[in-house]
């Protein structure tokens, strides 16, 4: 078993449609990023940042387009792009805690209250992606194949 080659199981409806709502989600905010959010975008980009403002809102609105359209599309690569999209939310994180930290009113978070409370909703779109691709099932899947196939070798 392999972590790296195309899905051949089913997944169930549930899984699915989360999946589905979750790309149109990355679709979604990838436009706003490059079309009307675009200012409330950039005032996540924390200023440390050794990159245009401008640049990491243009880029990452065409990444988050190209990982919504993965999701939509790549049904059969759902656990690797899983990975991915997981890894975007986690990369990502620094510019909520940026916002926090620097007090930045955008997307209607205008109190720290409010900002701090988004910052429990990232690990939650983490586990989103892990849990509707199945990619978290397929590294448990994995891992136990590995245990099993050590313990056989003994």
């Amino acid at each position: 078993m392999t972590l790296l080659a195309p899905q051949k199981t089913r997944t169930t409806i549930l899984r699915t449609l989360f999946r589905l709502v979750l790309g149109a989600f990355l679709l979604f905010a990838g436009i706003g990023h490059l079309t009307v959010a675009r200012e409330a975008f950039l005032a996540q980009v924390p200023t440390w940042l050794p990159f245009d403002g401008d640049f990491v809102v243009v880029a990452s609105g065409i990444v988050e387009i190209l990982l919504g359209a993965s999701l939509l599309a790549l049904g059969r690569y759902r656990v690797q792009v899983g990975w991915i999209v997981a890894a975007f939310f986690v990369a990502i994180f620094p510019g909520n805690i940026s916002q926090l930290v620097t007090h930045t009113d955008s997307f209607g978070l205008n109190t720290d209250l409010d900002r701090s409370i988004r910052l429990l909703f990232q690990p939650v779109l983490v586990l989103w992606a892990l849990w509707s691709t199945g990619a978290w099932k397929a590294w448990r899947e994995y891992r136990a194949a590995q245990r099993s196939q050590r313990s056989t070798q003994d």
